[in-house]
């Protein structure tokens, strides 16, 4: 009796073949940026990289129907941003942070940056995310609502507070 050769189980359909190389390009020019965005908005660019790299595998998983997205970069951002998200709860119910522990934060260019980058620190994590997509990812209010998902109005208003937060917390650091 003869062995029978069988197909690799571990091979990848011809199917995929077709996915990988527009995978790959949106990889290769969103994967810097997504990382960037959840830095500035997690306050932690460890964490950051982790939520990157696995919301980047969830869409490599998902890519023939991420891919038909209006912006899969947006996608890519809120499954980090959940995956983040949940991660904190479920450390936070093992062991409580101690103190400055977490603190890391994105090295700032410059002088200038430090301090926006401080000021944006102290703003809720729901007003950072709106100000990251509007501004570093530079989304509309509508994309905005449908990435993270909340309403437009929504947006508008968390987009009104932290600006003006921010305002307040950068005119009084210059001298």
């Amino acid at each position: 009796m003869g062995v029978t050769a069988t197909a690799d189980p571990l091979a990848v359909p011809a199917v995929t073949d077709q996915l990988t190389e527009p995978f790959e390009a949106f990889y290769e020019t969103h994967v810097d940026r997504v990382h960037r965005a959840l830095a500035i908005t997690l306050g932690d660019p460890h964490l950051a990289r982790e939520a990157t790299d696995e919301a980047m595998v969830r869409a490599y998983a998902h890519w023939s129907r991420v891919a038909r997205l209006d912006n899969p970069g947006g996608w890519v951002f809120r499954v980090g941003l959940n995956w983040a998200t949940s991660w904190w709860r479920k450390v936070r119910r093992e062991r409580p942070l101690a103190p400055g522990e977490g603190d890391a934060a994105v090295p700032p260019p410059d002088p200038a940056g430090a301090a926006a980058l401080a000021a944006l620190s102290t703003l809720h994590i729901g007003q950072r995310a709106v100000v990251v997509c509007r501004v570093l990812l530079d989304m509309s209010t509508i994309e905005t609502a449908l990435v993270l998902g909340i309403a437009e109005g929504t947006v508008k208003s968390r987009l009104a507070r932290a600006l003006a937060e921010l305002r307040s917390q950068l005119t009084e650091e210059q001298p």
